[in-house]
C-alpha cells in the first residue's frame, strides 16, 4: 500500500483510496469561492447624487449615505459645513449647502470624513461606532475592537 493515499469512507458506508492532493482538490471545490475584503473592496459608498439650484447645492441622497456608514446626519453635516465653508442644514434625507459646489469636491470631503471618522485606523474596516465620553470622542472598530481617541469633536 502507497503511504501517499489516505483512505476515505463515504456515507454510504464505501470505502477508497484518495491521494492528499485529490483529497485538497476535492475539498477547495466544495468551498464557496470568497473574494478577499481589503480596505474598501465589500464597501463602497452610495453614488452622491448632487443638484445645483443658483447658489445652493443639494445632496439628494443624504440620508442613505449617513445610514451606509453608520453616522448621524448631524456629525457629517457639521464636519461638510467646516470643510466646505457653507451653512448647511438638513431636509428629511437631502441637506441643503448655502454655497455653489462641485459633485467631485462634495465627495472628497465625504471621502475625508470617511477616512478621519468612519475607518478603523488599524485593521481598515468601516465597521465601527463613535463613543462619546466625559467631552471626548473614541472610535470603537467591531471588527477588531480598537478604540482610538478623535480627541474634542
Amino acid at each position: 500500500m502507497n503511504l501517499d493515499l489516505i483512505k476515505v469512507f463515504k456515507a454510504s458506508s464505501q470505502q477508497f483510496y484518495m491521494s492528499y492532493e485529490q483529497l485538497l482538490e476535492q475539498a477547495y471545490g466544495e468551498v464557496k469561492q470568497v473574494k478577499a475584503s481589503g480596505d474598501f473592496d465589500r464597501w463602497e459608498l452610495p453614488k452622491i447624487d448632487v443638484s445645483v439650484s443658483g447658489n445652493k447645492t443639494t445632496i439628494n441622497n443624504f440620508g442613505q449615505i449617513c445610514s451606509y456608514i453608520r453616522r448621524t446626519q448631524e456629525d457629517l453635516c457639521k464636519f461638510l459645513s467646516k470643510e466646505l465653508a457653507a451653512y448647511c442644514k438638513h431636509d428629511g434625507d437631502r441637506l441643503v449647502l448655502n454655497r455653489k459646489l462641485f459633485k467631485e469636491r462634495i465627495e472628497e470631503k465625504i471621502n475625508l470624513y470617511v477616512s478621519k471618522f468612519v475607518v478603523c485606523q488599524e485593521c481598515k474596516k468601516p465597521d465601527t461606532e463613535l463613543v462619546k465620553k466625559e467631552g471626548f470622542t473614541f472610535i470603537h472598530c467591531l471588527a477588531c475592537g480598537a478604540k482610538h481617541s478623535l480627541g474634542k469633536v
